[in-house]
């Protein structure tokens, strides 16, 4: 693998930053919030998670070129369900090693 950009390598590693900021929000900072009366574990978090998901939909569309449409929209709709880029992972790593014809 050359050391130039992947954006199918960044996909992936953006994306498992975005679903455990996704999982954090929802398993800790929201019950910090509603449970414990610290409203300020959303504000950070969320933030958190704001940026990263921005982060991975930029990330996104510059490998649209490289993924064919189908992992392309997997790869999307995965990053809106927690933890869904966990499951997405192992399929678009076996896809970015896999040889092209």
């Amino acid at each position: 693998m050359g050391s130039g950009f992947d954006p199918v390598r960044w996909l992936r590693v953006v994306g498992r930053w975005e679903a455990v900021s996704f999982l954090l929000l929802l398993g800790v900072a929201m019950p910090l919030k509603y449970a414990a009366g610290y409203p300020e574990a959303v504000s950070v978090v969320g933030m958190l998670h704001g940026v990263l998901f921005v982060v991975f939909v930029g990330v996104w569309v510059l490998s649209l070129g490289r993924l064919p449409g189908r992992w392309a929209l997997l790869s999307l709709v995965a990053s809106v369900v927690p933890g869904g880029p966990f499951w997405c992972d192992p399929k678009l790593r076996a896809y970015e090693a896999a040889p092209r014809r």
